[in-house]
């Protein structure tokens, strides 16, 4: 039900269009859907799944679809990983739980921004904690080990989902237990996660498309303070992304302050029943790290080390978010959010369980009251004018290089709402849409590794013929504002108030390595599958049991 009340709007016809979160009804294979384009491979194999999945389903259903199912699986992976490791808790404790891992700043901010595959990771954390900790129990089976396999590839539709995933089973092998010994979860844990991370580590080698030029964008994503609240307050309090603009109205005055008393107070009184429970010591040691870590890096110190480290090694440049680490503090948040209901029966006997989970699960509700109905109507559905669908069927039609004007990555559309989205062409066509992958922040720009693209894009602003564009293998050219660009002299395929599509006709040759590349895809999708089937097998066994 909560996963439902945050995202209700999304149950309407329409597409999510929201800063990073962009569906369309189609999605393909072309090059950057498989990490074959000059941008760093960030959106894999999130983009692989969706373009199979959209075959089948309409893209804006399979996006939408997969983040109500991702908040969904964290309450109830919540809910479960409280019932295995504080089991007096009981279904007071689990409804805590849920809450929290649902209604917080996290889950807010991420929604505002678009992060929605990162929310589908996050969903799986509780239960990559409760498969690691099954296995340490004893007579796990391997059916046990397939669970565990499953939810880490499911958390890897990104790189960053993956790597929090990882972190997460990894911490657990500290839990104590009589069943696999540390050394063979450890491996299959880590076998997932590198069969996993295939997809993204394929396509940087092959397109060898990381640049030490992400480091410039150390100090733009560095977690940001909330007032009153200080950034290890903000952290602590699962707030603090980097974009200013993607906060709920809530978090942005002092009422910030309240909202993480209450959640803080709510962690802080079940602590000390949860730190008696040693399987989810490691996952509230975890939880501190999740916070002192992220507030370190935004520190000038440690601005200058995550810079260095970018550098030094540009895989590494998804650490520049650094507020998205906090996610691994929920795991361990949602356990003494159960415990805290033991603690009050403890001191309270009178009191029903019902009663104090109810108390708890208001506060954290009403602390956070905008983040229901899509945080405040701002995430939901949206319909795209009749005018793409149009251009998108041109281009289809004859797949070579777009070129799109204006230049920026990101759009504000008239019928899009006041936020601004990625732009939605390059996952709507077959053919490679040349970007450059700059990115504004603060008035900042941060550049992208689009260098043929910035090519491109100064041949277009200096008044570009025909000819050049052909030479530069530029096959379409698209202006999404609207009118026709008096200063391109080429001939208009499609127009209307919406978008123009002027055909140039040049082309490329196919980028290389695609069938290593679409090959690690297909051993991620083994690996969901193949875990997918361990799971099914596990429940099968636990149902044969009772």
């Amino acid at each position: 039900m909560l996963s439902l009340a945050v995202t209700a709007p999304l149950l309407a016809p329409g597409y999510l269009l929201l800063r990073d979160a962009v569906s369309t009804p189609r999605s393909y294979l072309s090059d950057a859907a498989l990490g074959l384009s000059e941008a760093a491979p960030r959106a894999l194999p999130q983009d692989f799944a969706v373009a199979l999945a959209s075959t089948v389903i309409d893209g804006g259903i399979v996006v939408k679809l997969l983040l109500i199912v991702g908040l969904w699986l964290a309450g109830w992976g919540a809910a479960r990983l409280a019932a295995v490791v504080l089991s007096d808790s009981g279904v007071a404790g689990q409804c805590v739980a849920a809450t929290l891992a649902i209604w917080n700043p996290y889950v807010a901010e991420r929604l505002l921004q678009g992060h929605w595959s990162l929310l589908v990771g996050y969903g799986c954390l509780p239960w990559v904690a409760t498969a690691m900790l099954r296995l340490r129990e004893p007579q796990p089976g391997w059916a046990g080990a397939g669970t565990l396999v499953f939810w880490i590839a499911l958390a890897g539709l990104t790189p960053t989902g993956l790597m929090l995933a990882a972190t997460v089973a990894l911490t657990c092998l500290f839990a104590p237990g009589a069943g696999w010994p540390r050394w063979r979860c450890a491996v299959v844990a880590l076998g997932a996660a590198l069969c996993a991370a295939l997809p993204w580590l394929t396509a940087a080698v092959v397109a060898q498309s990381l640049a030490s030029s992400q480091a410039e964008g150390v100090a733009a994503f560095a977690a940001r303070a909330e007032p009153g609240l200080g950034t290890v307050g903000t952290l602590a309090s699962l707030g603090g992304i980097w974009n200013s603009e993607a906060v709920p109205s809530s978090r942005t005055t002092y009422f910030a302050v309240v909202a993480a008393i209450v959640l803080l107070g709510v962690v802080v009184l079940g602590l000390r029943t949860a730190v008696g429970r040693p399987a989810a010591v490691p996952l509230l040691c975890l939880a501190a790290l999740a916070v002192v870590m992220p507030a370190a890096m935004a520190t000038s110190p440690g601005l200058a080390a995550v810079e260095a480290t970018v550098r030094t090694l540009p895989g590494l440049g998804v650490l520049r978010d650094a507020q998205k680490w906090v996610a691994l503090a929920v795991p361990g948040y949602a356990l003494a959010g159960a415990a805290a209901v033991v603690t009050l029966r403890q001191h309270f006997s009178r009191l029903p369980a019902s009663a104090t989970a109810l108390i708890c699960c208001a506060a954290l509700i009403a602390t956070l009251p905008d983040l229901a109905w899509g945080v405040g109507g701002k995430v939901s559905a949206l319909t795209y004018p009749p005018g793409w669908a149009s251009a998108a069927a041109i281009i289809n039609d004859d797949p070579r290089p777009v070129a799109v004007l204006p230049v920026d990555s990101m759009r504000r559309f008239a019928w899009a709402g006041e936020a601004p989205v990625l732009d939605p062409l390059p996952r709507w066509v077959r053919a490679d849409v040349l970007s450059t992958g700059d990115l504004s922040v603060g008035g900042t720009t941060v550049p992208g590794e689009g260098e043929r693209a910035r090519a491109v894009q100064h041949i277009l602003l200096s008044g570009a013929d025909h000819a050049q564009l052909t030479d530069a293998g530029v096959g379409w050219v698209v202006v999404e504002s609207g009118s026709p660009t008096d200063a391109l002299a080429l001939p208009v395929a499609y127009h209307d108030d919406d978008i123009t599509v002027y055909r140039v006709g040049g082309d490329l040759p196919a980028a290389p390595g695609r069938g290593t590349v679409l090959a690690a895809h297909l051993v991620w999708l083994a690996l969901l599958v193949g875990g997918l089937a361990g799971l099914v097998a596990g429940v099968r066994r636990a149902r044969r049991r009772r």
